[in-house]
């Protein structure tokens, strides 16, 4: 069947050049079909160049696990980052320099909500503050 498909394609470019000589005009049908023909080739000559990519081990293949998972990573300066990773179930802060990476500390999931529990307070109560001097202002 891909046989077909493909010869099919290789053949229709030919078949809407071989117009009779006398028409010498432009035929929007022939510039159809080798416009479709050229856009298949060139699709898959990619999808061929991304499965011969992941089998030789590149590629997105490479990155996907099902037991580590970077879940945020956060530039501190161009070569410095922390890095939080889930590995097993269990949170890690790392930080990667120059020199390699280190472990910060294991993070709790009850702490991560309950520090996020007090950044929203913290927002809200600055909010408040903002509106009330705002207020001020225009009265």
């Amino acid at each position: 069947m891909k046989g077909a498909v493909t010869a099919l394609l290789l053949i229709l470019p030919t078949l809407a050049r071989a117009e009779s000589p006398a028409s010498q005009g432009f035929s929007f049908f022939s510039s159809l079909i080798q416009m479709v023909a050229a856009l298949s080739i060139v699709v898959g000559l990619i999808l061929l160049t991304r499965h011969f990519t992941a089998k030789l081990g590149g590629g997105a293949a490479q990155f996907t696990s099902k037991h580590i998972r970077v879940l945020e990573t956060r530039y501190i300066s161009p070569k410095k980052a922390l890095l939080l990773i889930e590995v097993g179930g269990e949170y890690l802060l790392l930080s990667s320099t120059e020199d390699g990476l280190s472990l910060i500390k294991q993070v709790n999931l009850i702490e991560e909500i309950e520090v996020l529990e007090e950044a929203h307070n913290v927002r809200s109560d600055m909010l408040s503050l903002f509106r009330k001097a705002a207020t001020r202002r225009k009265g």
